[in-house]
């Protein structure tokens, strides 16, 4: 089978986040799927499927478990079905997942997703970060607003701890966000998930859709402004951008991406 391994929320290769594409899967079942989830060792792998309802459908995996959707695969797999052919070229594409049909558009080399309907709760209990909403968009981020960047990039969290408030909220992890102080985007932003075997994901696309949805929960959109930019990575060595649009109604995130390995998979 095809396979590529497409660097996200970056134009330039080894500075966003890097998803695993295994093109024209239909020949391996779940097991497998998840074994070589667990062998990229990569926050996801995705498995690039025909479908009947859309122009592909997409399986996305953690190296522990299946996940309905998650934004950097959702792009990054777009990239390499438009790239090798699994679909065509065309602007306007739809994905099939577990949460659903998604529209895809493809503006001057940026691959938007509408993401699915956040839901959202207030936790009553304060978090170790201070007030926090949990929000599902598939995945299921605890997300809380720290007070300014230096406090964002200088916390070193404590993964166990992180790990069981996760188990407690039936959440996949902890997304933390401030303002950003450094001329190039709006908000910074950083993401542990830890139960799913990814200590800290680089660059995160369900967990900026979660801080869109909870700037829009709180009333705090219009001090950020939509559409805006967000960074995420540098705490890794990486430098994500992802450009997050926030509508009354829907929630887009958009990002560049780039292959950086272009082979074949062998299973036997």
């Amino acid at each position: 089978m095809k396979f590529k391994q497409v660097d996200v929320f970056t134009e330039r290769p080894f500075l966003g986040n890097p998803v695993a594409v295994v093109i024209g899967a239909e020949g391996l079942d779940t097991a497998t799927m998840q074994r070589i989830a667990g062998w990229t060792n990569l926050s996801e792998t995705t498995f690039l499927l025909q479908s009947d309802k859309a122009d592909y459908r997409l399986r996305i995996f953690t190296p522990r478990e299946e996940l309905p959707f998650a934004g950097h695969p959702t792009i990054g797999s777009a990239h390499a079905a438009l790239e090798s052919g699994f679909v065509k070229n065309k602007q306007e594409l739809t994905q099939e997942c577990d949460a659903g049909v998604l529209e895809l558009t493809v503006e001057d080399n940026w691959i938007y997703v509408r993401a699915p309907q956040p839901k959202l709760t207030r936790l009553e209990k304060p978090t170790p970060f201070g007030k926090a909403l949990r929000v599902d968009v598939g995945p299921v981020w605890i997300v809380a607003e720290l007070e300014d960047a230096a406090a964002l990039a200088a916390l070193e969290p404590d993964m166990a701890s992180i790990a069981e408030l996760s188990r407690s909220l039936e959440a996949t992890g902890v997304t933390l966000f401030a303002r950003a102080d450094d001329g190039r985007s709006e908000i910074q932003v950083r993401s542990f998930a830890p139960l799913h075997g990814v200590s800290e994901d680089p660059v995160c696309g369900s967990g900026n859709i979660s801080v869109g949805a909870y700037l829009r929960f709180t009333g705090k959109l219009d001090e950020v402004g939509s559409p805006y930019v967000a960074r995420q990575g540098m705490q890794l060595g990486r430098d994500g951008r992802i450009s997050v649009r926030v509508t009354e109604r829907d929630i887009y995130i958009g990002g560049r991406a780039v292959t950086c390995v272009d082979g074949t998979l062998r299973t036997a």
